[in-house]
């Protein structure tokens, strides 16, 4: 009989605790999942969290290094990943947001991996959300 490998829920220091019963990742074997992030700041104890400024730019970026601060702490890198998924409130944003992700992975040599783009509703002063499958090894 195989053993049943462990789910483990992954929390950087930088993020709030989740508003509701979820993990920022969870790894289970050599696969981890990072949950929707969205432009928050650091994490201030006793403030709730709130975007890092009113900006695509702006929340673009912290978004990216909110994924990227899950999969470090699961033991990834973006060159792990296989597939990133976008969630945009506003289809006029697609072209400036492409523009953005592709600066913050100017240095890779490759695209970090296979990527969907939608449009969503997300609650007042957000404008961007992502999340990101990665495999280790």
């Amino acid at each position: 009989m195989t053993e049943k490998l462990q789910k483990t829920p992954i929390t950087p220091a930088t993020h709030t605790t989740p508003p509701a019963k979820f993990s920022h990742g969870v790894k289970k074997g050599n696969v981890l999942q990072v949950a929707g992030q969205v432009g928050f700041g650091p994490a201030v104890p006793g403030q709730a969290p709130t975007p890092v400024g009113p900006t695509l730019r702006e929340q673009t970026l912290q978004t990216l290094r909110n994924v990227q601060a899950v999969l470090e702490e699961g033991g990834a890198s973006w060159e792990d990943a296989m597939m990133v998924r976008v969630y945009l409130t506003d289809t006029g944003h697609f072209a400036e947001f492409n523009e953005i992700y592709n600066e913050f992975f100017a240095d890779l040599k490759e695209a970090p991996a296979a990527r969907t783009t939608v449009y969503v509703g997300l609650p007042a002063g957000l404008l961007v959300e992502i999340d990101a499958l990665a495999v280790l090894g």
